[in-house]
């Protein structure tokens, strides 16, 4: 009351406080105007153009140049700068932010590899493991998986282009693969007669393959037989005529060659080969005798050595060669045998070839090769003296291109003359090649042919001219199935004779491979002999099924 009496009797008049919302409130002053305080402009003030503070007129900024925005020169401050650590600007980077469960990625494996690569921003999240990739899993050791910190990465496996093949074991530095295979079926015709005489068959095939694995030098050793079998013999004609083909038709087939090569340096080899051969006359030959009980066996078993030099580019290899035939004595249904002896020879040759690398993938050459036969009997059992010499002359090229087309392709002319002079000079074109085609992944065709000069016991004929032409084309509908189909002709001239022979043989296989070490294999096969001569003509099915084991 004194108080408000002093005030009331002063002289000097009191100005009244203007009473604000905040002026009793209880928060504490801050650098934050509240929206009703009164100190705050309003919307009115804000949008005053009078009130708005502006720049001098020679500090107003110019407007943008036509011609686009300025370009900045130079580099900004700790651009560059590594991932992780301090910057040129002793600022600490920033971590990248991850969401729960997304895959990060992981630290370098050690010094002296190179990092992991960084997952793009475009990478779907993964939330979660997929248990494929966890479950089932062998535990290895972490040398093997390659978790070890600072081990360097480890040599992807080559891929495997054959997954069902053999796998083989190692004998010392050899790696050696084997098999056989049992196959049974019906033939109907397998003395090739002109009557047809049917009869069940087996075969059973062995093969043996041997490779070195040194860094120098090779050797290779590559066997494969085969015993084809029939149940029962053939029938004797009712007549009492001996028939065209043997009672007894089992026959045996064995091809095998040993390779050897020395490296006397870089540019010089020394070449070597070892080889066998065992068979007997094809069915429907004419070399085949009448009244036959079985078949003769004969036998080649020859040797080349030669040599190998590298000039640059240039490729010269020159070798000698020696074969021996030999054939068994043939023995008659009536009981007796008669000998072979005057099929018997010797022959004695060389070959050359030279060849020049034009491009990687195409390399032509010209290779020649003449020889001597020698026969144990001056005059066969016709009377001809069947001594010879000849050789051919072939000109070609091998290529590559990219790996779609390889093989090799020739053509020349081979010739053969006879000491008796009453025999003709065997001669004709000669054609050889051998040529793979990759259509597709899975689809492979294949086409070889190759020119042979063979003897004959037909008299008044030099020799058998045989050209065999062969085109094939595999498919693996899966890894595990494949189907094989092919197609062979030729043409046989007996030259000094009018005889004329056409073969023709179209298969189809089919393979099912259980695993590497199991297959299973199945055959058709329609074959037709054509002779110009009346009742040479024959024609055969040949239905098998059988089991591959290898290793």
């Amino acid at each position: 009351m004194p108080c408000l009496a002093l005030i009331v009797l002063t002289e000097t008049a009191a100005e009244a406080q203007t009473v604000t919302p905040d002026l009793f409130s209880s928060r504490r002053a801050s650098q934050l105007t509240p929206s009703d305080s009164p100190l705050r402009r309003t919307a009115a003030e804000a949008n005053d153009p009078l009130a708005s503070p502006r720049l001098p007129e020679n500090e107003q900024p110019a407007p943008p140049p036509r011609t686009g925005p300025i370009p900045t020169y130079g580099l900004p401050a700790a651009n560059g700068a590594a991932d992780t650590g301090y910057d040129s600007l002793n600022r600490r980077r920033k971590q990248p932010k991850y969401y729960p469960a997304q895959a990060r990625p992981k630290p370098p494996i050690g010094p002296g590899s190179p990092p992991r690569p960084a997952i793009a921003a475009n990478t779907p999240l993964r939330l979660s493991i997929p248990p494929s990739a966890s479950a089932h899993k062998t535990p290895i050791p972490p040398a093997m998986a390659g978790t070890i910190a600072g081990q360097p990465p480890r040599k992807r496996l080559k891929v495997d282009d054959d997954p069902f093949g053999a796998v083989g074991d190692y004998a010392g530095s050899f790696l050696i693969k084997s098999a056989v295979e049992v196959s049974a079926g019906y033939d109907t015709n397998p003395g090739r007669l002109a009557v047809q005489q049917g009869r069940p068959l087996y075969v059973v095939a062995p093969e043996f393959l041997a490779v070195s694995d040194w860094e120098r030098h090779a050797l290779v050793a590559d066997l494969r037989g085969s015993f084809t079998g029939y149940t029962s013999n053939l029938t004797p004609n009712a007549d009492g005529t001996p028939l065209s083909a043997p009672l007894d038709i089992d026959r045996p087939n064995f091809i095998g060659h040993v390779d050897g090569r020395l490296d006397v340096s870089r540019d010089t080899r020394l070449l070597a080969q070892g080889r066998l051969f065992v068979s007997t006359d094809n069915p429907g030959s004419p070399n085949v005798q009448a009244g036959l009980a079985r078949y003769p066996v004969y036998t080649t078993v020859g040797s080349t050595i030669g040599v190998d030099q590298s000039f640059n580019r240039l490729q010269v290899s020159a070798g000698a060669t020696v074969d021996r035939t030999d054939y068994t004595n043939s023995k008659l249904t009536d009981g007796t045998s008669s000998t072979n002896d005057d099929r018997n020879f010797t022959q004695y040759g060389g070959v050359g070839r030279v060849s020049y690398e034009l491009r990687p993938g195409l390399k032509p050459f010209v290779e020649m090769q003449g020889d001597s036969r020698v026969h144990d009997l001056r005059l066969d059992r016709s009377g001809y003296a069947r001594d010879s010499s000849g050789g051919y002359a072939k000109g070609g090229t091998s290529f590559e291109f990219s790996r779609l087309l390889t093989g090799e392709i020739a053509a020349g002319y081979a010739m053969r003359d006879y000491a008796d002079p009453r025999l003709n000079r065997l001669e004709g074109l000669l054609v050889s090649s051998s040529l793979v085609w990759t259509a597709t992944p899975l689809t492979t065709a294949k086409f070889v042919s190759d020119t042979t000069i063979t003897e004959t016991t037909m008299p008044g004929t030099s020799g058998v001219l045989t050209h065999i032409y062969t085109v094939e084309v595999d498919h693996d509908f899966r890894r595990w199935l494949t189907a094989i189909g092919k197609f062979t002709w030729g043409n046989l001239d007996y030259q000094g004779n009018p005889r004329r022979d056409k073969i023709y043989t179209l298969s189809g296989e089919a393979i099912y491979k259980l695993n590497r070490n199991v297959w299973l294999r199945g055959t058709l096969q329609r074959g037709w002999l054509e002779s110009n001569i009346p009742g040479n003509n024959s024609a055969s099915t040949v239905m098998l099924l059988g089991v591959r084991v290898q290793n």
